[in-house]
């Protein structure tokens, strides 16, 4: 009966926590950063401004020079093909005194023919008697150049002086190393020391955060306020009033649960037996009044009891409202009994019994055993594929588990059909092998869309055949989450029938 080996997806990774702290870390960081980045803004426009102010002093400057430049020319040339006479002013030859290789002056005709000065110096000659700017590249320098049609000792000239030393084309060289770049430092190192300081900051957030995430689903005790900052406390103590009324409410259904379980079983196991009894009692009886050569066929079915086994006084049933009330009676202490596993599989005192070492080939053997006489009335086919493995868990539950998962493969699973379980080690598809438990049938199996919602309590796929409780597969699923190990459905050999795996952690 060996059938290839399926591999049982791992659940998905729960989702983490850190959402609103992080959203949060990064809002309160954009608030804190962006006013930065406004005054570095604000910053380099100031410096901006104050380089335009002193260029515009400047300019002003270049323009009160070009009439002294101008009258520096005394008079015409001597002799032809000679430069006018030059004597500079003062204020010219002090300007050219203070900028040495950063400034010069140029004298030319109408033309643009140079008679005197710096060659380098070229102005365009203007078309009025207005003064122009304009910009000139000499010597890897950018200079500042005023020109000016005017009246000399030699007639009318055009005049230009140009300087270097400008504060717009300095602030302009010097602004990514003295403006932009010590801003984005300051503004780098401050949103560095913001991150750090709002992480600081919000440590005790994430860690509660991580506190409730990772805390067991039966894990309902308070967290202790004392160790939380003051912040953080209110929050703290809400959390705790939230836990104390789920665990007081779910404690009471615990206990409803666990108290009907016991209160049915008692009473229950006491009316199966005697049910049971009239069930064999009322065999014996048609067999003695209705002999198999008897013609009387399915008329005899629900005629009471000979008088010869009747007393006085005594209620008759038929043979068939006996076997329903034996029935109805298994499925009651059936359910009885699932509802006191369940109880126990979701109970908080799970956490006060040690976990053991369970020997799941032991386990299976035993369960073989149990169910053995069960498969064989039905005409079915129970066979066992084993390997010496163990896990670390409750023995007892894992028993429940299994019992639930091969009780639910023998009803469902048509005669003649075949029902295997399984337990070793499997590859996955990440990591080492993992132990795993596996119940296969050939039976109708489970449709696709249904898959999902069997794992609810007292949920059965409609028109499914037998009677059942619907919390067969709950309670695998129950006991599974319990061991941290991840149930998963599958379609058997060659698409037919149910396969469930239990696969266990590392």
């Amino acid at each position: 009966m060996s059938t290839p080996a399926h591999t049982p997806s791992a659940s998905p990774p729960r989702p983490g926590l850190r959402g609103m702290t992080s959203d949060l870390r990064n809002r309160l960081l954009l608030l804190l950063v962006l006013p930065l980045c406004l005054l570095a803004v604000v910053g380099v426009w100031m410096d901006y401004r104050s380089a335009d102010d002193a260029a515009s002093r400047h300019d002003q400057r270049l323009l009160r020079l070009l009439p002294a430049l101008a009258d520096s020319v005394v008079a015409p040339s001597i002799h032809d093909h000679q430069p006018p006479l030059l004597l500079l002013a003062p204020p010219v030859e002090d300007f050219l005194r203070q900028n040495p290789g950063f400034s010069g002056y140029s004298v030319r005709d109408s033309e643009g023919q140079l008679l005197l000065g710096d060659a380098w110096v070229d102005g365009v000659v203007p078309a009025t008697a207005q003064p122009e700017f304009h910009s000139l590249e000499y010597g890897g320098v950018t200079y500042r150049v005023a020109v000016q049609r005017g009246r000399t000792g030699a007639g009318e000239l055009v005049v230009a002086i140009a300087d270097g030393s400008d504060p717009r084309q300095q602030w302009a060289q010097q602004l990514l190393l003295r403006v932009l770049l010590p801003n984005l430092v300051l503004v780098a190192a401050a949103a560095l020391a913001i991150h750090w300081a709002v992480g600081r900051a919000f440590k005790p957030l994430v860690d509660l955060a991580e506190a409730v995430e990772y805390r067991s689903p039966r894990d309902l005790s308070p967290i202790d306020e004392a160790a939380s900052p003051s912040e953080v406390r209110p929050l703290v103590h809400s959390l705790n009033h939230l836990f104390a009324l789920v665990n007081a409410q779910a404690e009471g259904q615990r206990r409803f649960v666990a108290d009907a379980a016991h209160q049915l079983r008692t009473p229950l196991a006491g009316l199966q037996a005697q049910v049971e009894a009239w069930a064999l009692m009322a065999k014996a009886a048609s067999a003695d009044l209705h002999p198999p050569q008897s013609d009387g066929g399915d008329l005899h079915k629900n005629r009471p009891l000979g008088r010869s086994r009747q007393a006085q006084g005594a209620i008759i049933l038929g043979a068939d409202q006996i076997e329903k009330l034996r029935n109805a009676t298994r499925r009651t202490s059936q359910l009885a009994h699932q509802l006191l596993a369940l109880s126990r599989a979701d109970a908080r005192s799970l956490d006060a019994q040690p976990p053991q070492r369970v020997d799941l080939k032991d386990l299976c053997e035993a369960l073989l055993e149990s169910f053995l006489d069960a498969a064989t009335a039905k005409g079915l086919d129970l066979g066992l594929e084993v390997q010496p493995v163990h896990v670390t868990g409750h023995g007892w539950l894992l028993r429940e588990l299994m019992s639930n998962l091969v009780d639910n493969a023998i009803k469902y699973t048509p005669s003649g059909g075949v029902v295997t379980m399984r337990c070793g080690m499997r590859q996955g598809p990440l990591g080492p092998p993992r132990v795993y438990l596996e119940v296969e049938d050939d039976g109708p199996g489970v449709p696709e869309g249904e898959r999902g919602r069997v794992m609810q309590r007292f949920y059965r796929v409609p028109g499914s055949a037998g009677e059942g409780t619907g919390l067969g597969l709950a309670i695998a699923d129950e006991i599974s989450r319990v061991h941290r190990a991840s149930l998963t459905l599958e379609p058997g050999a060659q698409g037919r029938g149910l396969r469930v795996a239990v696969l266990f952690p590392n």
